[in-house]
């Protein structure tokens, strides 16, 4: 069964932390570069980062870089998101995907396997 399952979802407050989790199962994660996309009430699906099969290259959407990391575990098929200084406008349902040809597209097409995903809700 393939499968990739996101945790770590919540309500925080406005500048408060939150951590994302991806985990694979019934495929190699390595084998895919992975990224992060969400989707807000009434907003379009956006990319939000991404990053190779390896680790050694990352890209951010515009409106969490700075704030937000992306990093992966290959040996533990898992791919984090550190999402810090959150805002309002972080709300949304964040899901994970896997690209296997690529090294992280920003177009949600790309991308072969998709989490449920998780919801953050950021308020106060």
């Amino acid at each position: 069964q393939l499968q990739l399952v996101e945790s770590g979802g919540g309500l925080v407050q406005p500048g408060g932390s939150l951590r994302l989790s991806c985990a694979a199962s019934g495929f190699t994660l390595g084998n895919y570069a992975m990224g992060w996309f969400r989707q807000a009430p009434g907003k379009e699906r956006e990319f939000v980062a991404s990053i190779e099969k390896n680790g050694d290259s990352t890209r951010y959407a515009d409106s969490v870089k700075d704030r937000f990391t992306i990093s992966r575990d290959n040996a533990k098929n898992t791919v984090l998101l550190q999402m810090n200084s959150l805002k309002p406008e972080d709300t949304a349902v964040y899901s994970c995907a896997g690209e296997f040809e690529g090294s992280g597209s920003s177009r949600p097409i790309d991308y072969d396997f998709w989490g449920q995903g998780t919801q953050v809700t950021v308020s106060s």
